[in-house]
């Protein structure tokens, strides 16, 4: 359960769905928002939860925002924050885009607010939305809320519980380059940083890209992912202060739960009834569970997926957007059947063959007859443990498998 203290003096602020896909971010509006509060209030470690992927109404990167406050006087920090919602967050009621490289059906931006005091929480309804569809009558009552669809995300945000987490140093483009899809980022002092043992996600083993800039049109001009907040916090400084790296208009660093595998449940045993290679190398494996999907970009667990065959037993993990079908995620050999073949001829070497059901074998050269004989050959897993998608194709909530601890 999320910590609240009782009293009128600590609180947490939660805020989600303030963006579209081609302008805004949630992130940037919090770290607005906590820029004009009081100096009476004082600010804890903000915070940074990805929700469902799913999700309906999701916005752009689907994470939601929140933070502890401590103030003097609760009244004059629920003042302001009327003010500042009615001035700058409630305008972006609308927002909306289309998108040409999205499928899913586009909703327009609707914020919502949460302010929690004097009621607790309990960290189930993050563990509900993070792996699954929540709606709004779903979401517990807060002292005081503002807005939309955004209270989901936002009380999420508050709930989440913290016990696996990891760190991202944000920074934000100047408002004249917000809705421009270049970024500037030292890609010399970013070699240095995806060096650094606690950073993750930085840059791109397989292809060498950058990926701690994002692609759109947002206000963000870098993430910078890190496993303690020391590193996260000064691995970002030195980006920003990097002579290739254009200006930023502020920095935050955020606790997450990315790379914390918190969207995933425990992992099923299947046995596999079918293998099918669709288009462009998607594979469709049935199980006793349903269908479990391996998608092209998968990398690994799309290789291993296809040369499964019937009878082998596997290990898989990922989510479900609807009954019956996994996304997977994690996908691990448990045993294979081996490969059967009929044996080579004494007398001449050639395969033998079957000459019907109960009626032996036959060599088809030299006609020399024996049982019904079968050789078996193991088959060798093209991996010996657990596989997952390359890092540019996993979620932002999909824990590392190198990651031991």
């Amino acid at each position: 359960m999320t910590s609240i203290q009782c009293g009128d003096l600590v609180g947490w602020l939660g805020l989600d769905d303030t963006d579209s896909l081609e302008e805004g971010c949630t992130t940037y509006s919090f770290h607005l928002l906590l820029q004009s509060l009081p100096d009476s209030v004082t600010i804890k470690t903000p915070r940074l939860v990805r929700l469902w992927p799913f999700a309906q109404h999701r916005t752009r990167g689907n994470a939601a925002v929140a933070v502890e406050l401590e103030t003097e006087d609760e009244s004059i920090l629920l003042e302001h924050l009327d003010r500042y919602w009615n001035n700058h967050l409630m305008p972006l009621r609308g927002n909306v885009s289309t998108s040409n490289h999205d499928e899913r059906k586009q909703y327009p931006a609707d914020p919502g607010m949460v302010w929690f005091s004097e009621s607790s929480i309990d960290d189930s309804f993050y563990t509900k939305a993070v792996q699954s569809e929540v709606q709004l009558v779903d979401i517990p009552q807060a002292d005081r809320s503002w807005g939309g669809q955004g209270r989901i995300g936002a009380t999420a945000a508050v709930a989440w519980h913290g016990k696996k987490h990891t760190w991202e140093a944000i920074a934000w483009r100047p408002s004249n380059r917000h809705g421009q899809t270049q970024r500037s980022v030292c890609e010399k002092t970013l070699d240095l940083v995806d060096a650094l043992p606690s950073t993750f996600l930085s840059r791109d083993p397989r292809k060498g890209t950058g990926m701690v800039a994002p692609r759109g049109p947002c206000p963000v001009l870098f993430g910078l992912r890190a496993r303690d907040e020391n590193t996260a916090r000064s691995a970002a400084e030195k980006l920003l202060s990097a002579e290739l790296t254009e200006p930023s208009v502020g920095l935050r660093t955020f606790a997450t739960n990315q790379a914390t595998d918190d969207h995933l449940g425990e992992p099923l045993r299947a046995t596999i009834a079918d293998v099918e290679v669709l288009n462009r190398g998607h594979c469709v494996l049935t199980t006793e569970h349903g269908k479990w999907l391996a998608f092209s970009e998968s990398g690994s667990v799309k290789k291993l997926a296809q040369w499964l065959q019937p009878g082998d037993v596997v290990l898989g993990n990922g989510i479900s957007p609807e009954f019956g079908t996994l996304h997977l995620e994690k996908l691990c050999v448990v045993s294979s059947i081996p490969n059967q073949q009929r044996p080579l001829c004494e007398e001449c070497g050639v395969r033998m063959k079957s000459m019907g059901q109960g009626q032996g074998c036959r060599c088809p050269k030299c006609k020399l007859r024996i049982g019904d004989v079968w050789l078996e050959t193991p088959r060798v897993p093209p991996y010996e443990s657990w596989v997952q998608p390359p890092a540019d194709a996993r979620r932002h909530l999909a824990r590392p498998l190198e990651w031991l601890d």
